[in-house]
């Protein structure tokens, strides 16, 4: 138990953990804004192929 505690607190000194933070948070927002990215295009591109489908309906 003592040893966890020794490398908890060598951890807490470090600046590994602040910097592995910062890349996780970053990593994070770039996660966020890839799917509501992906998601705007998927609406727009489902969008699109309705009216194409309705347009090739109202032909027939």
């Amino acid at each position: 138990m003592k040893n966890l505690a020794v490398k908890v607190q060598r951890f807490l000194k470090s600046e590994d953990g602040p910097t592995a933070v910062e890349y996780a948070v970053m990593l994070a927002l770039i996660v966020i804004v890839c799917l509501v990215s992906i998601q705007a295009i998927g609406t727009n591109a489902n969008a699109t192929f309705d009216t194409i489908a309705d347009q090739l309906g109202a032909g027939t």
